[in-house]
């Protein structure tokens, strides 16, 4: 086998020399390119950093860049920072309140381009990732009033341009962070989290230029994730946070138990107009189970609205909101903010979220009382129904018991068509429409269902509690006015007032006793009321107690229970 291959060798020495020759030729091309990707390196590093300095007028630093050649250029940085516009030489605006924390923080990125040149045209580089993006955006008050910088003449990048440019289609990022914070007194930064972004621009990203993104959103509250498209610049460079923003967002199975009080799963549409400090909102959201979870009854909830954003601290200002609630419909007006507390255990007392303080004025027409009394009862029986039109001032503060007890409202209502759900109070009802008629002989046998009513009154509603300092009940035969508490938690029923009926005493009574009492009819009107007498409703829902109270002597009216056949 020796003498075999000697003897080919000796009979083809060339293709031995070519060989050695085309192994030498590949060391040479392998250490030259070595050598240029080393000498690059810090040419294009510098090219880098000065052409981010000249888009930005910022200053901008970059830890490390490598790159390697092949069939293509590679490249990597890690640790670039870009500072804010207001800590560069020729602009004037307020100094930064902590002169180390950047602007832009990028952990690394990575991107790869052809190695081909020609003179006049730019590299193509079809995409650029990015992983660990962090921009933090200081309040308006720390860019000032300055004008804004001419852009850099006598750089080096910007001899080069006509020399070396490159164009890039396509930026992506994994694990994003957007930081806007607020300069307003007592209030908190918002900071939103972005599991995914992807920047794209026909004929090459651009600063001086709008682009398209679309990202994935990560929202805490309520918990889930938002889908973002749209538009964002051109890049305000004096004031980054003025920066334009529009486009649409899908925001599916937001889980609202993120809100101590109240539950369901939130999905919402829309879209979206403004900067990155400012936003006008106009969408839609549906949440088919929606509940108060202490009452754990489900209702479907769906609103449209046209709201105001401050996206630097996440207050927002309804403008209105148009809502259905089960077979009701509303609007309500009003701002949503986010409500800061100083936290003592903390070192320099640093601001918590303490909670969503919530002002509403609430507008209801077309509306069923018993939507609302529904999501509200543990029994899931509300105490009436009827058609209901209410004005109210409704109020939310921030703390840890749950929503049905810090709630407030005050306002003026409507109802029309009422009907008590409790056969007891119906029934008295009833018997009070006819008696108040003179009717008496028609209270046995009488359908409870064939009397309207209606209720009108001024009322508040806190801890769970709803006060009625003047409630007025009209129904054929009898107007009575009371005034009382009802009690959310278990119903309860504490009343009095009087009650004018149109008939006399003795006709009220009607038979025998209706003519024995002929002679004390005199003694009960007044007013213009046939009869007027005091009553009182005290109980619960389920076991209700009426009264009629003479002098210090009270005595019940109550409905006896019925036996069972």
């Amino acid at each position: 086998m020796t003498a075999r291959r000697a003897s080919f060798w000796r009979r083809h020495p060339w293709l031995k020399w070519m060989s050695v020759s085309l192994v030498l030729i590949a060391a040479v091309l392998g250490v030259a390119a070595w050598v240029v990707a080393r000498h690059t390196e810090p040419f294009l590093r510098s090219m880098i950093v000065e052409v981010l300095e000249d888009r930005f007028h910022a200053r901008v630093e970059l830890d490390s860049f490598h790159i390697s050649v092949a069939h293509v250029l590679t490249a990597e940085g890690r640790g670039l920072r870009v500072w804010p516009p207001a800590q560069v030489a020729g602009v004037t605006a307020a100094p930064a309140r902590d002169a180390s924390d950047p602007l832009i923080r990028l952990a690394e990125f990575h991107f790869r381009m052809p190695l081909r040149y020609e003179r006049g045209k730019p590299f193509h580089i079809a995409m650029i990732r990015l992983k660990g993006l962090d921009i933090h955006l200081p309040p308006k008050s720390h860019f000032g009033q300055g004008a804004a910088p001419s852009a850099s003449t006598g750089s080096d990048a910007k001899k080069m341009d006509n020399l070396i440019s490159f164009v890039v289609d396509t930026v992506e990022c994994d694990a994003a962070n957007l930081l806007l914070e607020t300069s307003k007194p007592g209030k908190l930064p918002v900071d939103i989290e972005i599991a995914h972004l992807k920047l794209t621009r026909e004929g090459g990203l651009n600063a001086t230029a709008p682009v398209n993104f679309d990202a994935d959103v990560t929202v805490p509250k309520p918990h889930g994730a938002a889908h973002a498209t749209g538009t964002i610049g051109p890049w305000n460079q004096t004031d980054p946070g003025e920066s334009a923003l529009e486009g649409k967002y899908t925001f599916d199975n937001a889980d609202l138990g993120s809100f101590k009080g109240i539950a369901g799963t939130l999905s919402s549409t829309g879209n979206y107009q403004g900067t990155l400090r400012e936003l006008l909102v106009d969408g839609d959201t549906d949440t088919p189970n929606f509940a108060l979870t202490h009452f754990g009854h489900t209702m479907a909830l769906h609103t449209h609205f046209h709201a105001k954003v401050d996206a630097t601290n996440g207050d927002t200002w309804l403008e209105p909101v148009n809502a259905t609630l089960g077979h009701s419909q509303f609007t309500a007006q009003g701002q949503v903010v986010r409500v800061a507390e100083t936290n003592p255990n903390t070192p320099g007392g640093l601001p918590a979220v303490k909670g969503h303080d919530i002002a509403l004025h609430v507008d209801l027409s077309g509306a069923r009382i018993e939507d609302f009394l529904y999501l509200a009862s543990k029994s899931g029986n509300p105490l009436l129904t009827g058609a209901l039109t209410m004005k109210a001032a409704l109020h939310i503060p921030p703390g840890p018991a749950p929503v049905h007890e810090r709630l407030n409202l005050k306002g003026a209502f409507n109802l029309d068509d009422v009907r008590f759900t409790s056969a007891k109070i119906q029934d008295k009802i009833t018997e009070l429409s006819l008696r108040g008629q003179g009717r008496p002989k028609d209270v046995k046998g009488a359908d409870p269902g064939s009397i309207q009513s209606a209720m009108q009154g001024d009322f508040t509603m806190g801890g769970g509690v709803i006060a009625l300092p003047e409630l007025t009940y009209t129904v054929p035969g009898a107007n009575i006015v009371m005034k009382g508490t009802y009690t959310l938690e278990g119903g309860g029923l504490d009343f009095a007032g009087k009650a004018k009926l149109n008939a006399t005493v003795s006709q009220v009574v009607g038979g025998v006793w209706g003519v024995l009492l002929k002679p004390a009819d005199r003694f009960f009107k007044k007013d213009g009321a046939g009869t007027e007498l005091p009553i009182h409703v005290t109980g619960t829902r389920e076991e209700p107690k009426f009264g009629v109270d003479f002098g210090h002597r009270t005595v019940s009216v109550d409905v006896p229970k019925k036996k069972t056949p």
